[in-house]
């Protein structure tokens, strides 16, 4: 086999799709030939590593090209190459030419069918020891490349010297290169069909270097050792339709601060340190990250993904963020994280126009582009594109034991003329504007998801009333656990921010929710978005007056939340009434706790977050029609609802009684199905939460005096601005 000028021209220029068939050692009449690309290398020979006999090595070109001819040996056998460098330096190596590729046909074939839900097992960098030859195996997808390199630390970054074999028709490249170790940096350099040169990051990339640099770092994920498995099992066991869900959304870069080292944000083991116990200690049973995969712009908050296997290098390595997530889990607490399936940035060394092609993305930006994030779209209708979202979506709980996902804009996922007008999107192929390839991509990942990892969340943040989001796949809907309701909030939000005298007009907004409550499986929730451009802190966006009264506001505002059905969502800084609006440059305010109104408020958090927790009744209620029932739902005059929340025995009641004007009501009556004492477990007003002290006493006995539709009533004191939650005890006093 002898190489022709041109081939010869095709490797020193880096044109050859196909280096192992020239490179490495080969057969030929007279016995083996052995080539090999080299830098800055004076001499090379080959050496023979169960004899170390040696071989040498002619040098053809400038560039390093030199070839061997070992006569009367037949068969191929291990070797390693020995060189002399320009300044005297002699190095023997392992040449990455001589192994046979680390991706099987079978793989190939799943991963093209976009049915290899564990690619990322394959494809990316891994290191790999094979035929006892330790080194990195690489592997990516690039069908449009005319040539693929591997560039780094190790060869100058130039991609002359480790180009990749492309593996039949399937499109992925791949290389196996010994001796490289953890740490190396690395990218793709790809030539595409119009002779251009992309220098792009690795799409299954573990971790990366920080902005302004973005190569891609070596680095094993797979050898953790972790100690959550009772954690695991609890959870692969639990049914959460049925079981308290209370998430404190958090932003990683936000939340607290070492202002002794600069105002740096905490690193991941810091942030274990800190946020565990403070979690616990507020009842929460969830924390939920915004976006913590790898994104180059910090002003995204982590919604412009370029990283989709990698925890962000901003807060420590992939290590350090499993020890945050196992303590997490050793605490009893599950870690949710906001995955971004929805787009991606157009920075040009990330998956936009990876190989020169609209590979990820749609090529017709009617369909690829989105004009309200300047991001790209991707092609969930190409097999590969939709098994590399997926693998993302395992990966994470894979590697990380990451418990659920909050998915990101569902809705523009959803619909082809999201945000778009007439004339700007293409219609499907029954001439609708759903997005069918989208769908099947959120059913299929939803699916995948429940079956490998039992017990995990998908929660779905979408806020049109597209049918079914919550309801299974195999009934027909999209797999989701639970979708934001969105719709609660604008209301609530909008009735609590009117002046209470004109709130007696806006009683519909407290009530027309549970029209809808139970069409899907709900999540309630204050988040981020509610408390930034413009918008106000949840704090102050409650009615005008003092702080103290909008303290009172936001207190009865919360405890009708977690009295309300669904589970709850809130985001970091609301649970102690932070005046600010968030800023994800700056810590949170903690210095507010120092003071009573703020302080109240988190106490008031943590006391819903615990009763929610420990009362059955209330968690059963939250996706089942039969655990809620109106009580007074008209008295708009007064501003008051009242309503139950009922769990499995008839006895198992809590009355949620709700009053939004700034006046006292003495013995204001209010009807329950059971006659007995009623305890007072909720009081907004109380003095411990920085309130006036108003209420019934710590609880009542009923009066056999027929009201709201029912045989016994309550006479109620209802302190103004306030929310109370009364736990039915039995028919004796407690």
């Amino acid at each position: 086999m002898q190489i022709s000028k041109s081939q010869l021209s095709e490797l020193q220029n880096a044109r050859h799709y196909h280096p192992h068939d020239i490179l490495g050692m080969h057969p030929v009449k007279s016995g083996l030939v052995v080539r090999a690309l080299l830098q800055d290398a004076r001499t090379c020979e080959v050496v023979d590593t169960a004899t170390d006999e040696r071989f040498p090595m002619q040098r053809l070109t400038e560039e390093g090209f030199f070839e061997g001819v070992i006569k009367n040996r037949k068969e191929v056998f291990p070797y390693r190459l020995r060189v002399e460098r320009y300044n005297g330096e002699i190095r023997q190596f392992y040449d990455p030419y001589r192994f046979l590729p680390t991706v099987n046909d079978e793989d190939l074939y799943l991963f093209n069918k976009g049915d290899d839900h564990r690619v990322y097992r394959k494809l990316g960098s891994h290191q790999r020891e094979i035929d006892g030859v330790g080194g990195v195996s690489f592997a990516v997808w690039a069908p449009s490349a005319r040539r693929v390199s591997v560039v780094g630390d190790f060869n100058h970054w130039d991609g002359r010297y480790h180009p990749m074999r492309a593996l039949g028709s399937s499109g992925v490249w791949e290389i196996f290169i010994p001796g490289l170790s953890e740490g190396m940096k690395y990218k793709y350099e790809i030539l595409d069909q119009e002779g251009y040169l992309h220098l792009k990051t690795d799409p299954y990339g573990t971790f990366f270097e920080a902005p302004p640099h973005n190569a891609s770092i070596i680095c094993h994920v797979d050898d953790y050792g972790w100690n959550d498995a009772d954690y695991l099992r609890k959870r692969a066991e639990t049914d959460w339709k049925h079981t308290a869900i209370s998430a404190y959304e958090v932003h990683f870069g936000s939340w607290k601060r070492r202002m002794e080292d600069g105002g740096r944000p905490f690193t991941y083991r810091e942030m274990a340190r800190e946020l565990v116990p403070y979690v616990v200690e507020l009842g929460y049973t969830h924390v939920e990250f915004m976006p913590l995969a790898e994104h180059p712009f910090t002003g995204s908050w982590g919604y412009q993904v370029t990283g989709y296997f990698a925890p962000t290098q901003r807060y420590g390595e992939p290590a350090d963020f499993q020890y945050l997530v196992d303590q997490l889990h050793q605490a009893g607490i599950g870690v949710i994280i906001d995955w971004v399936p929805a787009h991606f940035p157009t920075d040009s060394f990330a998956l936009a126009k990876f190989d020169g092609s609209a590979l990820y993305e749609h090529a017709d930006p009617r369909q690829g582009y989105h004009h309200d994030w300047g991001t790209f779209i991707p092609n969930y209708g190409r097999h590969e594109v939709r098994a590399f979202l997926i693998a993302s979506a395992l990966a994470w709980m894979d590697r990380y034991h990451i418990d659920g996902f909050r998915v990101d804009a569902v809705a523009s996922m959803l619909y082809l003329d999201y945000s778009r007008e007439e004339g700007e999107w293409i219609p499907n192929q029954y001439g609708g504007n759903e997005n069918i390839e989208a769908l099947e991509f959120l059913r299929t990942t939803n699916q995948l998801v429940h079956q490998y990892y039992p017990g995990t969340l998908m929660i779905a943040e979408e806020s049109t009333s597209f049918p079914g989001i919550s309801k299974p796949v195999e009934e027909g809907g999209v797999g989701f656990d639970f979708k934001w309701n969105m719709g609660w909030m604008n209301d609530t939000l909008q009735y609590f921010q009117k002046d209470p005298i004109y709130r007696k007009f806006h009683q519909n907004n407290l009530t027309f929710g549970m029209i809808y409550q139970y069409s899907e499986n709900f999540v309630q929730c204050f988040s981020h978005d509610e408390v930034v451009h413009g918008k106000s802190s949840m704090l102050m966006k409650m009615a005008a007056g003092s702080i103290s009264e909008k303290a009172r506001d936001l207190r009865s505002l919360y405890a009708l939340m977690w009295g309300w059905p669904g589970k709850k969502t809130l985001f970091m800084g609301s649970e102690f009434g932070q005046s600010a609006e968030w800023s994800y440059d700056y810590s949170l305010d903690w210095h507010l706790l120092q003071y009573k109104d703020h302080s109240g408020i988190r106490d008031l958090v943590r006391d819903l977050n615990h009763l929610y927790r420990n009362e059955p009744a209330l968690a059963y209620g939250d996706t089942k029609v039969d655990g809620f029932e109106w009580v007074s739902a008209n008295d708009a005059d007064s501003s008051v609802i009242a309503f139950l929340r009922k769990g499995r025995s008839p006895r198992e009641l809590f009355l949620v009684v709700g009053h939004y004007t700034p006046i006292s009501r003495s013995g204001y009556a209010i009807g329950v199905p059971m006659a007995g004492y009623w305890k007072e477990v909720i009081n907004t007003d109380a003095e411990c939460y920085g309130g006036g002290g108003g209420g019934n006493f710590g609880g009542l006995h009923t009066d056999a005096i027929a009201w709201d539709n029912h045989m016994n009533s309550l006479k109620l004191t209802l302190p103004g601005n306030s929310t109370l939650i009364f736990k039915y005890e039995g028919p004796v006093s407690g």
